[in-house]
């Protein structure tokens, strides 16, 4: 198991610190010092969420006063996974709304926190408004993920109307809460990692939260559709790599993870090999900044090749729809007026 070959200091890196230091506990072998630095993190975690829990209980009221249909994304709906909700952190709200009440809920959270930090723009065009509440992060989501090709955002979008649409019913304390129908869920639980792996770096926790979700859905997720969503998304075979990690490195059992085939074995070990020594993180661009319009979107359209090639290793096929959609972009903005965050 994965979770073995971890440092402390890596748990706490990975995310996983609450779900693995109290079986290392109860195991005993450490040191006072190393114990105690556990507990911390456990303690810890434990304390923040009971503020989240505030903070979301505020949230989800004033959106539903307001009649506005809210998602719990991600954090506090997937620790109800965990054997304990409190050993899976979880450090912001999402929420997620939709387009048609995008502003009214951002509206609302502003009513709501008037002492907030509010540094996002309401603009149409981003993923979330986001503000700062008493110390915690929430994102009103208008879409779940940003995908950059325009056929797999008209593709995923209907996929995220459908998941939006059989949404199901959650306690998350004395809180009722709605979360994703099982089936888009874990369809989103896997994109949401996979989009950290092409940008800012993935976590260990997050593949955590894609195993506990299959193991605990497996009776109500749709592998059919699974499979044809990953499929029209290009990602059969991301979704390939995901599952030989859970299944050989991280212990689900073959039998809950749709589609494993172990033909992939290099690469996916390789995946999480990279993921744990922090190299999952998209190059930054290091040339100055131009003036000259064209040089600087030339520039734009040569790092996110570079970021194909850097995926390439992983997923050849899934690199190659990114260069698709990398080109296809690249010549729409390049003759596009320049946009005012640009």
């Amino acid at each position: 198991m994965v979770f073995d070959e971890l440092t402390l200091a890596q748990c706490v890196e990975q995310g996983v610190g609450p779900f693995v230091f109290p079986q290392r506990l109860a195991q005993g072998g450490y040191s006072p010092d190393e114990c105690l630095r556990m507990k911390a993190v456990c303690v810890q975690n434990m304390q923040q969420q009971v503020h989240l829990q505030h903070i979301l209980d505020l949230a989800w009221h004033a959106l539903e006063k307001a009649g506005i249909e809210a998602v719990l994304m991600k954090g506090a709906g997937l620790a109800a996974l965990y054997p304990e909700p409190q050993q899976r952190p979880w450090g912001d709200i999402d929420l997620f709304v939709g387009k048609k009440q995008y502003h009214a809920a951002a509206k609302v959270m502003r009513d709501t926190f008037p002492d907030a930090r509010k540094f996002d723009e309401e603009l149409d065009h981003y993923k979330h408004y986001n503000l700062i509440a008493e110390g915690v992060s929430i994102e009103v989501h208008r879409v779940t993920i940003d995908l950059p090709h325009p056929r797999d955002k008209r593709r995923y979008a209907r996929m995220e109307e459908w998941g939006t649409a059989h949404a199901q019913p959650l306690a998350i304390g004395t809180l009722n809460v709605r979360v994703f129908e099982p089936t888009f869920n874990t369809l989103f639980v896997f994109l949401h990692s996979w989009e950290h792996m092409m940008t800012s770096g993935a976590i260990l926790r997050q593949l955590c939260d894609l195993k506990l979700l299959l193991q605990h859905e497996k009776e109500r997720i749709d592998r059919t559709k699974l499979a044809s969503d990953l499929k029209a998304l290009c990602l059969t075979d991301v979704w390939q790599l995901y599952m030989w990690i859970l299944v050989e490195r991280m212990g689900l059992a073959q039998a809950d993870a749709p589609l494993y085939t172990d033909k992939v074995s290099g690469r996916a070990q390789r995946l999480l090999t990279d993921l744990l020594a922090g190299k999952m993180v998209m190059p930054s661009a290091q040339t100055q900044a131009s003036s000259n319009r064209f040089v600087r979107k030339w520039r734009t359209m040569k790092e996110r090749m570079k970021n194909a090639e850097r995926i390439g290793i992983y997923s050849p096929s899934y690199a190659r729809h990114m260069k698709a959609s990398i080109i296809r972009s690249g010549a729409k903005r390049l003759f596009a007026p320049d946009r005012h965050w640009e």
